[in-house]
C-alpha cells in the first residue's frame, strides 16, 4: 500500500469522531454580533482549546478587547518549518427560524450534506485543523500553530492587536487560512484574489418632521423617495457601478456559464444578470454595489406621509487591488454630488476591508496544489472570490515573508451566511486529507 493510500485510510477511520466533534462545536451558537449573548462564543473557545489541548498543543485562550481567539502550538522535528492554521469558531446570525428546513444549530444530514449554521463557515475549518493533527498521531513533520479566531463574521475588529501582540507566537514560514470554498463538488481550489469592501450608512433629510402627503406632496420632497432616487444613480443602465475611479480587470479565464451561475445564486425566473464583461470578472475583480439594508416605514405599517428622512446601508465590492481610502472617498463624492433636490445627506464609513492578490507560485503554493492533487484525484483551480475577508490581508501585512495560501472547506451550494447552511461530507473528508498531505510534504520537503 503507497503512502498516499496509508494516508487517505487513516483520514477515512478519523472522520466518524472528527464528524462528532464538528457537530458538537456547531450545536455552540457563537453568534458574534453584538446583540446576541458573548457567553456562547465563550463556550465555543473553550471548545476549540480542549480540542487542540487533547492533540498535545500548548493552547492559550488570548482576547485584546474583544471576543476570544485560540493559540495552540505544537512543535515539530528541530529546523522544521512552521505551518499555521487559521479559521474562525464564530457564526453568522441564523435568521428566520422558518426559513431553516431543520434546525439552524441542531446539525442534521440529508443526502450528501450536512445542514446547521456553523458547519462549514467555519467550524468545518477548525475540524480539518484538528484531523490533520490527528493523521499524524499528534507528531506532525513540521511545527504547527493553529490559530482560530473569535470575531471574523463581525470584521476582526480586534485582530491586528492580537497579530501585533501575540506576532512571535504566530509566526510562520506557510499560513493556511481555511475560510474559502472550491471551485465545485469534485474540484479542489487555491484562493489568489479577494475583493475588497467598503461599507456605508446614507443618510439624506428632506424635512424636519413628517407631514400630510396629501398637503404638501407636488410640491415638497421626501427623504425616502430622494434616497431611492440617489440609489438608483450607483449603477448605469447595463448594471455596473457608477461610481467613478475605480479600479477593474479581467479575472482568470474559467468555464463558468449563465447556467452555473443561474443554479449557484439561484436567480429567478426571467431576471437577468447585471453589468458587463465576462461572469466571474464581475463577481471577482470588477466593483459591486448592493443595497444591504434600509431604514423606512413598513408596509403594514406606514402612515399616509411625507418621510422626513431616509437611510440605508451599501455594501460596496472593490477591486483586490483597490486602496479602499480612495473606494471610500470615491463613493462619498458620487453619493454627495447626485443627492436630488438640494436634500441634506450625510455619508458615514461602517467599516472598509483591503483585497488580496496571492503570489501564487512559490514551493509551498505547488506543495499545496499537489496535495489538493492527491486528495481530490484531479489538479486544483486558482479562483478569485467575490467576498471579502479582510483578515487575510492583515496577515499578509503582519507576515511578509510568509506564503498564505487560502482554502476552505465550502462549494458552491453551502449557502454560507444564509438559511440551511450546509457541508457535503465527501468534500470535507479530501479537505481533511489534503491538509494532511500538504503538512507531510512541507515536512519532507525540508528534510529533502
Amino acid at each position: 500500500m503507497s503512502e498516499l493510500e496509508q494516508m487517505r485510510d487513516r483520514v477515512g477511520s478519523l472522520m466518524p469522531g472528527v464528524r462528532s466533534d464538528l457537530e458538537s462545536l456547531a450545536r455552540i451558537p457563537s453568534v458574534s454580533l453584538r446583540s446576541f449573548d458573548a457567553e456562547h462564543v465563550e463556550t465555543s473557545a473553550r471548545a476549540v482549546a480542549d480540542l487542540l489541548e487533547a492533540e498535545g498543543m500548548r493552547v492559550q485562550v488570548v482576547r485584546e478587547g474583544g471576543h476570544p481567539a485560540v493559540i495552540g502550538h505544537l512543535a515539530g522535528p528541530e529546523a522544521a518549518p512552521t505551518v499555521l492554521l487559521y479559521a474562525h469558531h464564530d457564526v453568522q446570525p441564523p435568521g428566520a427560524e422558518e426559513d431553516w428546513d431543520t434546525p439552524a444549530f441542531e446539525p442534521t444530514e440529508r443526502g450528501p450534506r450536512l445542514f446547521g449554521r456553523g458547519v462549514a463557515d467555519d467550524k468545518a475549518g477548525v475540524m480539518a485543523h484538528v484531523a490533520a493533527l490527528r493523521a499524524h498521531h499528534g507528531q506532525p513533520p513540521v511545527s504547527v500553530t493553529v490559530f482560530v479566531e473569535g470575531e471574523e463574521e463581525t470584521g476582526s475588529e480586534s485582530l491586528p492587536r492580537i497579530l501585533a501582540r501575540y506576532h512571535e507566537e504566530l509566526a510562520a514560514d506557510a499560513i493556511v487560512l481555511a475560510d474559502s470554498h472550491n471551485w465545485r463538488i469534485g474540484v479542489p481550489a487555491l484562493t489568489t484574489t479577494l475583493r475588497g469592501l467598503v461599507r456605508v450608512t446614507v443618510t439624506v433629510r428632506a424635512l424636519e418632521h413628517g407631514v400630510h402627503s396629501g398637503l404638501y406632496g407636488g410640491a415638497v420632497p421626501d427623504g425616502l423617495t430622494a434616497l431611492c432616487r440617489l440609489l438608483a444613480t450607483l449603477h448605469d443602465e447595463a448594471g455596473d457601478v457608477a461610481v467613478a475611479g475605480l479600479l477593474t480587470s479581467d479575472a482568470a479565464d474559467l468555464d463558468y456559464s449563465e447556467q452555473d451561475l443561474r443554479r449557484d445564486s439561484s436567480l429567478a425566473e426571467g431576471v437577468r444578470p447585471i453589468g458587463t464583461g465576462s461572469w466571474l470578472s464581475r463577481m471577482w475583480t470588477r466593483p459591486s454595489m448592493t443595497v444591504i439594508g434600509i431604514d423606512a416605514p413598513s408596509v403594514d405599517e406606514a402612515a399616509n406621509l411625507l418621510t422626513p428622512v431616509g437611510r440605508a446601508k451599501l455594501s460596496m465590492r472593490i477591486h483586490p487591488d483597490e486602496d479602499p481610502d480612495f473606494a471610500f472617498e470615491a463613493l462619498r463624492r458620487h453619493l454627495t454630488s447626485h443627492v436630488p433636490w438640494g436634500c441634506q445627506i450625510e455619508v458615514t464609513l461602517v467599516d472598509q476591508g483591503a483585497g488580496f492578490s496571492a503570489e501564487a507560485e512559490g514551493q509551498v503554493a505547488r506543495q499545496a496544489r499537489a496535495a489538493f492533487a492527491d486528495a481530490w484525484g484531479t489538479d486544483p483551480v486558482d479562483i478569485g472570490v467575490g467576498g471579502s475577508i479582510p483578515f487575510v490581508a492583515s496577515f499578509a501585512d503582519q507576515y511578509p515573508e510568509a506564503a498564505i495560501l487560502v482554502t476552505g472547506v465550502e462549494d458552491p451550494d453551502t449557502r454560507a451566511h444564509a438559511a440551511n447552511e450546509s457541508l457535503h461530507l465527501a468534500e470535507f473528508e479530501k479537505v481533511c486529507l489534503a491538509e494532511a498531505l500538504l503538512l507531510e510534504r512541507l515536512g519532507a520537503e525540508d528534510q529533502g
